[in-house]
């Protein structure tokens, strides 16, 4: 069988790894449109602060080791699924029994001028190593970056870090909004504000300016603001543009079912090329965190070997790790708010029906597996609900509720 698998990322290194798991002679073809080894883009930040090469989570020669046939620097132009095959950015086509979908994403703003020279995607290897390059060559005094959401703020911390002048750009009252309530992301901006890094709240981006290259980010009433570097960080938009036209389902990411599989027929989709079921929500849409790509890319696979998994649905979860403390978010803000904030630690939990539906932590995020653990398996917490707050709850306490009925339930 010839398993073709389009990305390098999480979602596609997983997915070869099982694979090669369950086949070990299957010819598996993996393409990537950057010249590198797979890596991780999460673990960029890490690796421009520290040297340290963590986004080479399975090591350089992970393709080697699992008897892939790696083609690097290659685009997918088109997708011909009544063929069987693909067609690539040098006029060849492959053929395929089975294809895996996993070419993730790129940072975007949907604003005139955001497709200008000058505009730094820092979910590409590629682009972000030019653009510390730049920066460690001092060619670089000042960023502009539009959006405070997570990767823009991990991207703020570590531009900030290597000595540049930040200002970050947020059109809503707080940052990181869709995942942060206003307490905690008022934590997370003072954290920012001693770091020196210019947040404007409620300032909204109308259009990046620049003849030949983007020189200036024009922002409501008409003034303008000039920058040395731009980073677009208002979302996620998964690199699915050679699907158009090929009669393939897809919205803002590729429609995937609850075995991954997409409308057309031997085609799979994972990571944050794929729209998912929400496992919380039932919403569908695309979850673009690392866990969710290796759990997909995993589902993918064995269900292109012909096995039957189902996917339980994707979860909607981020945290910061290098901004001097740890913040972590999880599901919704609704319901019930249980909340308790001493020595610099705050716990909010979020309850509809007696169940965690979602959490937020700052100063302190140990207990962070165990609510994941019972908002995932809808546990009815009332047992021990005033228990949920206590500073000791998620270190010792897994083996007690293991024995109560509606955990171990």
């Amino acid at each position: 069988m010839k398993i073709v698998i389009i990305g390098a990322g999480p979602a596609g290194i997983t997915a070869a790894e099982t694979l090669r798991q369950y086949d070990r002679q299957a010819d598996i073809v993996m393409l990537s449109s950057e010249p590198f080894p797979p890596y991780a883009p999460p673990a960029m930040i890490e690796y421009f602060m520290t040297g340290r090469e963590a986004h080479f989570w399975k090591g350089k020669d992970i393709t080697d080791l699992l008897g892939l046939d790696y083609r690097s620097g290659i685009r997918v132009e088109a997708l011909l699924p009544e063929r069987h095959a693909i067609r690539l950015d040098n006029g060849n086509t492959l053929d395929y029994d089975r294809l895996i979908i996993a070419t993730g994403s790129r940072l975007h703003a949907s604003i005139p001028g955001a497709d200008l020279p000058g505009v730094y995607n820092f979910k590409s290897l590629s682009a972000a190593e030019d653009l510390v390059r730049r920066v460690r060559e001092k060619k670089v005094q000042h960023a502009m970056i539009i959006g405070a959401g997570f990767i823009g703020v991990e991207i703020a911390v570590l531009l900030r870090s290597l000595g540049v002048e930040v200002t970050q750009l947020e059109m809503t009252d707080r940052v990181m909004p869709l995942m942060l309530d206003k307490e905690t992301a008022q934590i997370v901006l003072d954290q920012m504000a001693g770091r020196g890094i210019d947040v404007r709240l409620n300032t909204e981006a109308q259009a990046v300016v620049g003849e030949k290259r983007a020189e200036a980010v024009e922002i409501e009433g008409g003034e303008t603001l000039s920058f040395d570097v731009l980073i677009a960080a208002t979302g996620v938009k998964p690199n699915i543009q050679f699907t158009e036209g090929s009669g393939i389902e897809a919205d803002w990411g590729i429609k995937a079912d609850d075995h991954l599989r997409t409308t057309a027929p031997d085609i799979y989709a994972a990571g944050d090329a794929a729209e998912t079921e929400d496992r919380i929500t039932g919403e569908h849409y695309v979850h673009a965190i690392f866990p969710n790509a290796v759990a997909q890319g995993r589902v993918a696979a064995q269900n292109s070997l012909g096995l039957d998994i189902v996917y339980e649905g994707a979860d909607s979860m981020n945290s910061l790790k290098h901004l001097g403390i740890p913040v972590m978010a999880a599901g919704r803000m609704e319901g019930e708010e249980l909340r308790v904030r001493s020595n610099g630690v705050l716990r909010k939990l979020f309850l509809v029906n007696d169940r965690i539906v979602g959490f937020r932590m700052a100063g302190d995020t140990a207990a962070a597996g165990i609510y994941r653990t019972l908002m995932n398996k809808k546990t009815k917490v009332s047992p021990f609900k005033h228990k949920l707050l206590s500073p000791g709850f998620g270190m010792g306490v897994m083996e007690t509720l293991a024995l109560s009925p509606p955990f171990a339930q």
